[in-house]
């Protein structure tokens, strides 16, 4: 092992291994992220380790499994190097193809490359694909090509450069004051000015100090840390390490959800590979710079994404927030200085270092600078993680990138900042995305998640279980959020329950001003943002749930039935036999009839019902037509055949 105790040691070093890269050589790199391993990229990594020592290439060929490059939609996915031939959804049977054809005969498969839906164009590399190509990967764009166990992938991509410049060119002021110079913001959630937040706790009198990592991504649906931490935990490490060097800490910690074991796995096994190259403990580069890191398992707590309420889990204590009479790049962890950002903040740290601050602001808007990673699900047809530049608009990154709504439906509304974030309607698609912008939108920036939602999604309900989520997630330390999130999902429920009430919105308006001024933490203060928002932009809606007994997208259970059209039921059964209440009624040559007393409103009629009869209907607010008498259900079929 390699002991790195000086910048031009570094330096040799990374020449010596790239000396003994040949980029020729055929490399094969499969997505091991935790989505593509779920979807059986385990296997597919076998299966091309087994056949590449059956055709005798073990000596020819590298494989890899890597971090995750975004496409999880797609996944998993398989990119071959050199020529950065892009393979989507393969499974352990296309790997013979792949070795036999693509690495010894130079040939495309052409039935893995990705197919543009609308011209039916294939696109051979990443870069060919719309996914990707209306993207700015400066994160995650390296995933696909490291090996997050190899710490020699890393660092021939450049890897600990940053940190060699920091120390050995930089003044601690220096890289501090380049920080400031980027404005580079808190990509946790809040926005605050990292050199800012960095400068209060160098300036603190108090020791020792500290830097944190929060990796404690618990918004649903969210996955932009565990991405980064699972595919290149040694660029959070590299920028928590210049972290430590420009406000004088000498100790770091990184707080990780437990339920992410595979990024608990790699980033521990990154500070030991870091520390075993002399990268982290004493005398780093031999510069006189000590610093150390150590990983702490988080318990599965939402609130302890806040930053008081994560330090008070790093003490050893119940993760509950504190009052913030002081901040805690002041007085934080053990009552000392303690700088704690997300970990896409700090990944963004050795670039900033290594091209400058004037770099990363050319990209993004006035008040929001360089790239942000947001997680895109919900009704989109391509789901993934995306790294766009701030100030691309929402339908560029709805409709570019992700592809648009599936299934021919109309677009409603997308929803940014997670639980707490808000609803944008569609008349606001043309909004940058931006801390400012979206905050004035009624929404946030958040972490990162962007949930999009169509036609057939209840925004009542929408705003119900965001809320009926933060309920549970309380710490329940402050009253305004305990009993008021529980008083506002109360009556919300009721509401999609068609048991709303003249008053309500009135209420659950009172509910959320006391919230956002009194609670304790920015949980509690953010926690009413999907109810104000959908109220702001679908006002109609709550309305009619609660003046009408009706629910416009015909989503809420209470508030729908399920009709059968006479003039399109063939009598086909099909809907007999799946109904699991046994509530419709007919036989075969028979118009079916659904019986309203025994039907539970599961939705299984309508879902198999199919689509060329459409005979299974949703209604709402309207009266269910009567049952047909027996005698005239009778289906001439030589008839319905005309």
């Amino acid at each position: 092992m390699a002991r790195l105790n000086s910048p031009e040691a570094l330096e040799n070093f990374r020449k010596d291994l790239l000396s003994k890269r040949d980029p020729n050589t055929p490399c094969i790199s499969i997505c091991a992220g935790a989505g593509c391993l779920a979807s059986g990229a385990s296997d597919v990594i076998a299966a091309f380790n087994a056949e590449i020592e059956k055709q005798g290439l073990k000596t020819d060929v590298d494989t890899k499994g890597t971090g995750c490059p975004g496409f999880c939609e797609r996944g998993p996915v398989v990119v071959i190097y050199p020529e950065e031939i892009c393979y989507l959804q393969v499974g352990p049977d296309d790997v013979p193809e792949i070795v036999s054809q693509t690495i010894k005969e130079k040939k495309v498969v052409n039935r893995l490359l990705y197919v543009d839906p609308t011209t039916g164009e294939k696109a051979t590399q990443e870069s060919e694909i719309p996914f990707y190509k209306n993207q700015e990967r400066h994160l995650i764009g390296n995933n696909i090509k490291i090996d997050p166990k190899n710490i020699d992938d890393y660092m021939a991509l450049g890897g600990y450069s940053a940190l060699a410049k920091a120390l050995s060119q930089m003044t601690a002021e220096e890289v501090l004051e380049e920080v400031k110079k980027s404005n580079l913001r808190g990509r946790g959630g809040g926005g605050f000015p990292a050199g800012r937040k960095w400068e209060g706790s160098r300036n603190a009198p108090d020791e020792p100090k500290y830097v944190i990592v929060n990796a404690d991504e618990g918004d649903p649906g969210a996955f932009m840390d565990r991405a980064l931490l699972e595919g290149n935990p040694h660029s959070i490490l590299e920028g928590l390490i210049i972290g430590g060097y420009a406000i004088g800490s000498h100790e770091g910690y990184i707080y990780v959800r437990q339920e992410y074991p595979l990024a608990v796995e790699n980033v521990t096994h990154a500070i030991k590979q870091a520390e075993e190259y002399d990268l982290l403990g004493e005398n780093i580069l031999g510069s006189g710079f000590d610093f150390m890191v150590t990983v702490h398992k988080g318990a599965g707590a939402f609130v302890c994404g806040e930053s008081t309420a994560l330090m008070t889990a790093l003490e050893g204590r119940v993760g509950e927030p504190r009052p913030k009479y002081i901040r805690s790049n002041i007085k934080g962890l053990w009552n000392r200085p303690s700088v704690l950002n997300n970990v896409e903040t700090w990944a963004n740290v050795p670039l900033i270092i290594n091209k400058g601050a004037d770099w990363f602001t050319q990209f993004g808007t006035e008040g929001s600078k360089g790239t942000k990673i947001f997680s895109l699900v919900g009704k989109i047809t391509n789901t993934g993680l995306v790294e766009v530049p701030m100030g691309i608009t929402l339908k560029d990154i709805i409709y570019k990138i992700g592809g648009g709504i599936p299934g021919g439906k109309a677009f409603k509304a997308v929803q940014t900042g997670g639980p707490s974030g808000g609803c944008i309607p569609e008349e606001m698609l043309d909004l940058e995305v931006g801390f400012d912008e979206l905050a004035k939108a009624g929404s946030m920036m958040g972490s990162g998640g962007m949930i999009v939602m169509d036609e057939d999604t209840c925004m009542v309900d929408v705003a119900r279980y965001f809320i009926d989520f933060l309920t549970d997630e309380s710490c329940g330390k402050c009253v305004p959020c305990r009993e008021g999130l529980r008083q506002m999902a109360k009556i919300l429920t009721n509401i999609t329950q068609g048991e709303g009430k003249a008053g309500d919105i009135e209420l659950l308006e009172e509910l959320s001003e006391t919230a956002v001024e009194a609670s304790l933490c920015a949980l509690g203060m953010s926690a009413p943002n999907p109810f104000l928002s959908t109220l702001r932009y679908f006002r109609d809606e709550y309305e009619a749930h609660i003046k009408e007994k009706r629910c416009p997208a015909l989503s809420c259970k209470e508030l729908i039935a399920y009709h059968i059209d006479p003039d399109k039921c063939t009598a086909c059964m099909i809907c007999a036999r799946k109904c699991p209440a046994d509530a419709i009624v007919g036989e075969k040559n028979q118009i079916h009839v659904i019986d309203q007393e025994k039907c539970t409103n599961c939705g299984t009629c309508f879902e198999v019902c199919p689509p060329r009869f459409g005979a299974v209907k949703k209604i709402s607010g309207e009266p269910v037509p009567a049952p047909i008498p027996e005698a005239e259900r009778t289906i001439v079929r030589k008839s319905k055949e005309k």
